[in-house]
């Protein structure tokens, strides 16, 4: 397939004072005059400079060169590079559609076939309605996956009249068909979802965490995020110092470090294969604070996607295998295993119907503990919940 079709070359004049030595930008092949060999890449990432769901303005932004992707680019580029292999590309800015409904399809043609190839894409976004396109692009594989989101509100809103970045998530659970097993929402702000929101997330079984939650314990967001295939991110869930260009300004949120922590942690899944962070708003970024937040996350995503341990064989020598017994009395137990590489953990959830198997997922140190005190952990519960 020809992808250069969707996009917009680079200038190259932005970054020619950037491919200096060990700089990560000099490592990166880009669409300047030539479409770099995407098929060969481990990641690629792409601009799309779409904001019509900011507002539901049907008319479609001119491509710039002061685009938000540009600017982060800036900043990605001129850090250095870290350890291993580096095998990116830069795709350039995806050509908005027609309308935005057009926008979300090209994306999703974009991810479908990018993933189907092995290639990871990185989406520096527009406004978040965006995920809608990246989730759809996983309609092809024919079978369930699981997506997490970092956000400081849950964009379910049942008014018609909203924005579509506010509704997203709502049309992501009524897409047909329903290939999505698991939402997992981090770093929402209790004052700004509606507690019909949070309950309908409860009853389909999904999980959602507090921004406190985050900030008691970040580590214990990585089983959360380990379970991925999608990963987005809205820069509204970061606090308004280290990220003001966020429409509304937020004085609370996630720290900085806590979003590059959280980019790790997507990075080193194994499972995960693509990644979109969404909302940036280039014209609040005065003094391009924002812009370097987004560019450090994306290395940290990258420095975790060249640290993978490939840890899916659970059967292998690689993993120790635990039987929790709940009772002397009780033949119930659950099972756990336990990484010898990296000491993580997962835990193996039996189906309620016999005609469904088992599942592995991923879980922390603290749910095994939790288990040898004879309590059921909240995660295998939710897991079991939506296997039935």
């Amino acid at each position: 397939m020809n992808l250069s079709i969707f996009f917009e070359p680079l200038s190259e004049d932005v970054f020619a004072a950037l491919n200096k030595p060990r700089t990560l930008g000099s490592y990166i092949s880009r669409f300047v005059s030539k479409f770099p060999d995407w098929r060969s890449a481990d990641i690629a990432i792409l601009g799309v400079n779409e904001t019509r769901g900011r507002s539901n303005d049907e008319v479609p932004e001119a491509i710039s060169a002061q685009t938000p992707a540009r600017l982060v680019r800036r900043k990605l580029y001129s850090l250095n590079k870290g350890s291993g292999r580096c095998q990116i590309v830069d795709l350039g800015n995806l050509r908005p559609g027609i309308t935005l409904e057009d926008t979300h399809l090209r994306l999703k043609e974009i991810v479908e076939v990018l993933i189907s190839h092995n290639t990871l894409p990185v989406i520096i976004g527009g406004s978040h309605d965006l995920e809608y396109g990246q989730y759809m692009g996983y309609e092809h594989l024919d079978r369930v996956v699981n997506m997490v989101t970092v956000d400081s509100s849950v964009d379910m809103t049942e008014d018609t009249d909203a924005p579509h970045n506010k509704k997203q998530l709502r049309q992501i659970l009524m897409h047909e068909p329903n290939y999505l097993f698991s939402l997992s929402q981090i770093g929402y702000q209790s004052y700004l979802v509606e507690p019909e929101v949070m309950a309908t997330l409860e009853k389909m079984h999904f999980e959602a965490y507090r921004v406190g939650e985050v900030h008691r314990s970040v580590q214990e967001m990585e089983p959360v995020v380990r379970v991925a295939d999608l990963l987005t991110f809205d820069i509204s869930a970061i606090r308004y110092q280290d990220a003001p260009a966020a429409e509304p300004a937020n004085p609370f949120g996630l720290t900085g470090e806590e979003a590059c922590q959280i980019c790790w942690y997507a990075g080193l899944n194994d499972n995960l294969t693509s990644l979109g962070i969404y909302e940036y708003n280039l014209e609040q970024d005065e003094r391009e604070v924002t812009a370097m937040t987004i560019a450090t996350m994306i290395w940290y995503f990258i420095e975790g996607f060249y640290h993978r341990k490939n840890e899916t064989d659970f059967n292998s020598r690689h993993f120790t295998k635990y039987a929790v017994a709940f009772a002397e009395d009780n033949p119930d137990r659950m099972i756990f295993y336990k990484s010898k590489n990296s000491e993580k953990w997962w835990l193996e959830v039996e189906p309620l119907s016999t005609d469904k198997g088992s599942r592995i997922v991923p879980c922390s140190y603290e749910d095994y503990l939790q288990a040898t005190k004879g309590e059921v952990p909240n995660r295998w519960i939710l897991t079991q919940a939506r296997i039935g």
